[in-house]
């Protein structure tokens, strides 16, 4: 075989497709060459590797993907060992609220272990986690999830959230009875967009209650959700997170009955040392806020 149809076999797999793969090999090779040389490759094997319409590797491609995947996923490792050291790089992608309450601690915490730790980042929620993941664009992702899937994503948890609505203080609910209770709520309710986590596992309870209580807003991140109450437009569907600061006259009603929302931390293939690094920080600074009540 080939190394080099290898190689290009690998990226096609980790990214779901061969333009996909085109757009995102470390170096340039345009869309037909890429096509050309798998199907040179396919032929020496006289076996098909992937469904082209929708992508998904076959028996004999996920055993191929298999045995290539541990080299070419280690080669930039490799390659910053040889150059001089361990790479001492992560590439995160998480939410907006993560970033605000969580990360500068968690950074903090990994730049003291580990001298010479550099990091990207970037916003994003569980499905474009996912998509980075696999396609190799990221390390690490920081999300609520509704758990794992057959996708091959690995879920570590690293906390359960408990859900709450959030109200204005001022001549606001005192408790979620006083909203749920009612035969017709007329209360605006905003959430984050439908699909999110948390979205669901509050419509799914109330369905399970035969009660009906829809969003009338839904918002880009948690934090808009906050400004939005704040301005009075209704209740928000929040996580009652350790460590969360609450702009000052909104109350938050704990949802204590509802599903708790869990969060991962999410790796795709062979993780680097540095996201067990991370992770292991993570673990530590959220003891550290359950300790102090926060």
């Amino acid at each position: 075989m080939n190394i080099h149809h290898l190689e290009l076999f690998y990226h096609v797999a980790r990214c779901k497709g061969v333009s996909a793969a085109a757009r995102q090999m470390p170096y340039g090779i345009q869309q037909p060459a890429i096509s050309a040389q798998i199907l040179q490759l396919e032929n020496s094997l006289e076996k098909t590797l992937f469904h082209r319409r929708p992508f998904a590797l076959t028996a004999e491609g996920e055993t191929l993907f298999a045995f290539v995947e541990p080299f070419f996923s280690k080669l930039p490792t490799i390659a910053e060992r040889l150059r001089g050291g361990e790479d001492t790089s992560l590439r995160i992608s998480c939410p907006e609220i993560v970033q605000r309450d969580y990360l500068p601690a968690l950074i903090a915490g990994v730049r003291a272990r580990v001298p010479g730790f550099h990091f990207s980042l970037d916003s994003g929620r569980i499905e474009e986690i996912e998509n980075n993941l696999r396609s190799g664009k990221i390390d690490l992702g920081l999300a609520t999830s509704a758990g794992p899937k057959e996708n091959g994503i690995d879920h570590r948890e690293l906390l359960r959230m408990p859900l709450a609505l959030l109200v204005r203080d001022k001549g606001g609910p005192k408790t979620p009875a006083e909203i749920l209770g009612q035969d017709r709520i007329e209360l605006p309710l905003i959430t984050l967009p439908r699909g999110e986590p948390a979205v669901n596992a509050f419509q799914q309870e109330l369905q399970k209650r035969n009660i009906e209580w829809f969003p009338t807003l839904e918002l880009a991140s948690l934090d808009l959700v906050e400004r939005f109450v704040t301005e009075g437009y209704g209740a928000g569907l929040v996580l009652d997170i350790p460590g969360a600061v609450r702009p000052a006259g909104l109350r938050v009603l704990p949802l204590e009955d509802f599903p708790e929302v869990k969060f991962y931390a999410l790796t795709f293939g062979n993780r680097p040392r540095m996201v067990d690094v991370f992770m292991e920080e993570a673990e530590r600074v959220i003891a550290g806020l359950r300790k102090k009540g926060r």
